[in-house]
């Protein structure tokens, strides 16, 4: 066990203050108990107090914990949500008094939590606008997830549930991945390693010391056991994304993650909450759709133009990537499996820097207040009125949507390098190119043809669907809209 060692300037590990929060094992557990205090405290007081007036349940989970936090952190410094996520916090202590066995094969499969996240939330979520976001509800799904997970750290070894299960796991797996932030280990002090006390450390038995080699950190959840067991371990400053530009092992899930993430939240929220909120709502293909439905099924209790813009956006988003990608390795005479799978970490940005954009813009004009209301009624402090830091339209706020297009162009330029990396001409490369980014310029056209749309038509003085107001409305009543 390596007791010392001369740290690189860009080790975090070595910086005063930084070192502290990020590798101070009392620290962390300090914090690691505060968020798990707050996770099941927000769980109960989401079932005492079940009305609107409860602010503070929907605040920590959807207001802190995601977006906000999750949102800010993983194209920053990665997977820190995992390091102190309550369910992975009380794993690692469940798992080692529980059963120990191995996790069959037919659940070592990463699209179970992959699934459970795009239809078990975002599909539901679009069909009945508000359901997941009331008191109880949130109460009720955590408290489901809680025990589905500690059922899972008892029973199997290793994490399993973090790896497979849990609907973010793979998502944050593959969005760390823009970050800049590195976890590896010094070299020099690995080659005379004879006892791997990092590996021992490790709950997800992981080796840290291949981190570097491999390029990837595979499942690390940036825990920081592994620091505490060895000073040979290291957490970096790098250039963002770096890894993405070399080789590495690909895993498929990951490219799905992107791809059905970038369908279920930006894509869909363009289509229902941005292009359904103008007067030429009636004449989108999700509305009219909704429209024939409702006219021989009659329904009334769900959102069908919320999930048909739900269902067209997965339609046109997978179409579009797998047409480009296809003809992409047509030109590069290369199999398509491997094209779609090295060139598709291109996606990555997408989603997570137009998410970022929206998450930050809601911060200041409605959710700064609400997280500080919540927390005063939650702690006891009674109800408190809190101006929002800004209002919708101004100015300053157009600030926030640059991040698409640093999106965009992050995309374009992980596509460049990782197209570098495939053996084939020049001229095919070139080719090909436009064609891997179709689901970039889709991307950009969705944007493009949202702004367009309301700038041409005007927002609706009534909006089906409202995201802000979490109301699931009839299609009958939108029928004369605009």
């Amino acid at each position: 066990m390596l007791k010392q060692i001369t740290r690189d300037k860009n080790d975090i590990f070595g910086m005063p203050i930084f070192g502290f929060l990020f590798k101070n094992s009392k620290f962390l557990m300090l914090l690691r108990v505060i968020v798990t205090a707050l996770f099941f405290y927000a769980i109960y007081f989401g079932f005492v107090h079940t009305g609107k007036e409860n602010s503070f349940t929907p605040a920590l989970f959807w207001g802190i914990f995601w977006s906000f936090f999750m949102v800010i952190t993983l194209p920053t410094l990665g997977r820190v949500f995992c390091g102190i996520c309550p369910h992975g916090f009380l794993g690692k202590y469940i798992t080692k008094f529980g059963l120990q066995k191995k996790m069959p094969q037919w659940m070592q499969n990463r699209y179970i939590g992959i699934v459970l996240l795009v239809v078990g939330w975002w599909g539901i979520y679009y069909m009945f606008p508000g359901v997941y976001k009331t008191p109880f509800a949130t109460a009720l799904i955590f408290s489901i997830m809680t025990f589905i997970a500690i059922i899972t750290y008892f029973v199997y070894k290793e994490m399993s549930y973090c790896t497979y299960i849990c609907p973010i796991g793979t998502l944050t797996r593959a969005y760390a991945k823009l970050s800049f932030t590195w976890l590896g280990t010094y070299k020099s002090a690995c080659n005379e390693c004879r006892t791997f006390e990092c590996v021992t450390a490790c709950p997800s038995n992981l080796k840290p010391f291949t981190f570097d080699k491999r390029n990837s950190m595979t499942d690390c959840t940036l825990c920081m056991e592994c620091s505490e067991a060895c000073e040979a371990v290291s957490f970096k400053i790098v250039k963002p994304s770096q890894s993405l530009f070399k080789k590495f092992q690909v895993l498929p899930a990951e490219i799905w993650t992107y791809i059905l993430i970038l369908a279920v939240i930006p894509i869909s929220m363009s289509f229902h909450h941005g292009i359904n909120r103008s007067n030429a709502a009636n004449d989108m293909i999700w509305t009219k759709t909704a429209h024939f439905v409702n006219s021989f099924l009659h329904v009334s209790t769900v959102d069908l133009v919320g999930l048909f813009a739900f269902l067209y956006a997965l339609l046109f988003t997978v179409i579009t990537a797998i047409v480009g990608m296809f003809i992409a390795s047509n030109i590069l005479k290369q199999d398509f499996k491997k094209v779609f799978y090295n060139l598709g970490y291109a996606y990555a940005p997408l989603f997570i820097l137009g998410s970022l954009a929206h998450t930050l813009e809601t911060f200041f004009v409605r959710g700064y207040d609400r997280i500080i209301e919540g927390f005063a009624l939650g702690f006891g402090f009674g109800v408190i009125n809190i101006t929002p830091l800004a209002k919708h339209g101004e100015s300053w706020l157009m600030i926030f949507g640059v991040l698409k297009w640093i999106a965009i162009i992050w995309a374009l330029l992980i596509l460049y390098k990782r197209i570098q990396l495939i053996n084939a001409p020049k001229v095919k490369k070139i080719l090909a190119f436009p064609f891997a980014a179709s689901l970039i310029i889709f991307f950009l056209s969705v944007n493009i043809y949202r702004a367009y749309i309301l700038d041409t038509y005007g927002r609706a003085k009534s909006s089906h669907g409202m995201h802000a107001q979490h109301k699931s409305v009839p299609v009958h009543r939108i029928k004369n809209a605009g």
